[in-house]
């Protein structure tokens, strides 16, 4: 019997491609764009939070291609009263969105109140945690 024989696809072995370091940003197009809200009602209606505030972090800190403040014209964020909405022709994550936001909520000591809910599968509201305090006087 012949030794079976290992199938090369080109690729060098021990070598693996870092993720997220593809070769650049693809972009998805008018019909696939994506389009996510962070709801700040809650806490901007109670005056724990400012709203232009918390979009002016974000502002700050979102990175696309590797480099903050690297908008142009492919994504977009704009403030609608207490809703920040975004707007994106390449891949954005979702998921990065509430890492920023509890980044946020931390900077400003509000993460002990504050919670990031995805009310909807595009959208991520600020709620208040439900503290129930049944106290009984026997």
């Amino acid at each position: 019997m012949a030794p079976a024989q290992k199938k090369t696809t080109g690729k060098r072995p021990g070598k693996q491609q870092l993720k997220g370091k593809g070769k650049g940003i693809k972009k998805l197009g008018k019909k696939n764009q994506i389009k996510l809200f962070i709801d700040c009602t809650h806490p901007v209606e109670d005056g724990i939070m400012n709203c232009a505030d918390f979009e002016k972090y974000l502002q700050e800190r979102i990175k696309i291609g590797g480099k903050t403040s690297n908008f142009g014209k492919e994504f977009t964020m704009e403030r609608q009263k207490t809703k920040i909405a975004f707007t994106s022709d390449i891949p954005f994550s979702k998921r990065y969105l509430k890492y920023l936001t509890k980044k946020y909520l931390k900077k400003n000591n509000l993460r002990d109140w504050l919670r990031v809910v995805a009310s909807a599968k595009d959208s991520y509201e600020l709620r208040y945690f439900q503290i129930n305090n049944d106290e009984s006087d026997n």
